[in-house]
């Protein structure tokens, strides 16, 4: 039986009979992964996409100073992989790993695949993720050029507010794009 959590992302698109999850779930692999554990390294072909059931996960790159650009959290009931690679089948430019202890389902591509010929409506699920993240990103990146970091923070706050106090505020900051001390200092001011 598949897990609520997912169970419940798929009832707010599409709606699944018994034999549709079963037939889902056995497509499906289940891993824990441990804090700092990686799901995919940048470089490496990405054929899975994962489910996070709980914990969190993170994508990001990492430019040629060292420095850490976050893309995107994935607490529990999001979907997470670097899409490029995923659906281009190229080496992955980004990193996967988990911020806490975590536990995903796993899908790869070739089975997602499968899956949108024999459950027709699943297509509908993923157009419908993807459209949302592609308008996601390009507001990201519109925040990212027009807002101030107080009003990014904000923002991040209603995006993730289970991950205020549960992911290291270095993330958070690394996320909006100000030093921690700089967070720590604008988390006084609110």
């Amino acid at each position: 039986m598949l897990h609520s959590i997912l169970s419940n992302s798929f009832a707010k698109h599409i709606k699944l009979n018994q034999t549709e999850e079963d037939k889902i779930e056995g497509f499906l692999k289940f891993r824990k992964l441990k804090k700092k554990q990686f799901f995919l390294h940048e470089n490496e072909y990405t054929i899975n996409s994962a489910f996070v059931i709980s914990g969190c996960l993170r994508s990001y790159s990492i430019d040629k100073n060292g420095f850490e650009h976050i893309l995107q959290f994935a607490p529990s009931g999001w979907w997470i992989t670097d899409i490029n690679s995923f659906i281009g089948q190229n080496k992955s430019i980004l990193n996967v790993d988990a911020l806490l202890d975590s536990e995903i389902y796993f899908l790869s591509r070739e089975n997602q695949l499968i899956l949108f010929d024999e459950i027709p409506k699943l297509e509908r699920y993923f157009r419908i993720l993807t459209e949302n993240s592609l308008v996601s990103s390009r507001q990201r990146v519109l925040d990212n050029l027009e807002l101030s970091a107080k009003d990014r923070y904000i923002k991040f706050c209603k995006i993730y507010p289970e991950l205020i106090n549960t992911i290291p505020q270095k993330q958070i900051a690394a996320y909006i794009g100000v030093t921690p001390e700089f967070l720590s200092k604008l988390k006084t001011e609110n």
